[in-house]
């Protein structure tokens, strides 16, 4: 019988399976970018414009800014960054391969970073939709609210609940990849159920290698499942003004999001985009 490892992303335990600290692609950096190259820094262009489209300042704060590829972007092109992660091997990462940002520990579930105050904050790849419960996302958008000066802005990219209101093509089938990383072939199966109780989109991946004395490693992370007017709801409670609320273009859109588009507006594709503005009022 084969034997699989069975990791689990925190916050996100499955019943029934033995979680082991850490994640293959969290805890392997180098490994992460191979998986989800972004040569063009296509994600961090499209920050860029949606920030100078709204006049955002240069102070900018990367939630969840992972290996820092969109931080040091966005430093590059003369903003001030911080990047901030709960993955110390991240951080790690990014200080070594990506300099010029300021990177620090921080959980985007409930934060506070002294008296650094921001002109914009960015949350990309869905890492907002790892505040799985209410009590999270109130304690990521209040930490926001805190962070930012009066008009400041949130942007953030993520999945969009509402494309899984009848529709299982993303359900149906279990997806396969494959990729060669210090020349051993990487392959993964994933597959994605909703639970409709949890309000959660869970993902189940199995990772595999040529390597026959690695044994499979089975993965199990999840991401909230938000619809946009409820988006819309908990940004205005909190003291936002939604600026813009769409499902594209975007830096993970089919096509994808390129210099000089607009943005659409219709919110019913796989993922949401959103910009929002702090009021200039407590």
């Amino acid at each position: 019988m084969t034997r699989v490892t069975r990791t689990t992303t925190p916050g996100t335990g499955e019943g029934g399976a033995r979680p082991i600290p850490g994640n293959l692609l969290t805890d392997h950096p180098e490994l992460y970018e191979a998986r989800f190259p972004d040569p063009d820094r296509l994600a961090a262009r499209w920050t860029e414009d949606c920030l100078r489209r709204h006049e955002g300042g240069p102070r900018v704060l990367d939630l969840g800014c992972g290996t820092g590829r969109d931080a040091a972007h966005l430093h590059a092109g003369g903003r001030r960054v911080t990047g901030a992660d709960l993955s110390e091997a991240m951080l790690t990462h990014a200080r070594t391969h990506h300099p010029g940002p300021d990177y620090v520990h921080a959980d985007l579930r409930g934060f506070d970073l002294g008296q650094s105050v921001f002109d914009a904050v960015v949350c990309l790849d869905s890492a907002l939709l790892y505040c799985h419960t209410g009590a999270a996302l109130d304690g990521f958008l209040t930490s926001c609210r805190h962070a930012l000066a009066p008009g400041g802005l949130l942007v953030a990219e993520m999945r969009n609940g509402a494309y899984f209101l009848g529709r299982t093509d993303l359900l149906d089938t279990p997806r396969a990849d494959a990729f060669t990383w210090r020349g051993t072939v990487h392959r993964s199966v994933t597959t994605l159920t909703v639970d409709r109780t949890a309000q959660l989109l869970r993902r189940t991946r199995v990772w595999t290698t040529d390597d026959v004395a690695s044994p499979p490693v089975e993965q199990h992370s999840a991401w909230r499942l938000l619809f946009p007017q409820e988006l819309r709801h908990l940004l205005t409670a909190h003291g936002f003004e939604v600026l813009e609320l769409h499902d594209g273009p975007g830096p993970r859109t089919e096509p994808p999001w390129r210099q000089g588009l607009l943005p659409g507006a219709n919110a019913d594709a796989d993922r949401l985009h959103v910009v929002a503005r702090r009021n200039t009022t407590d």
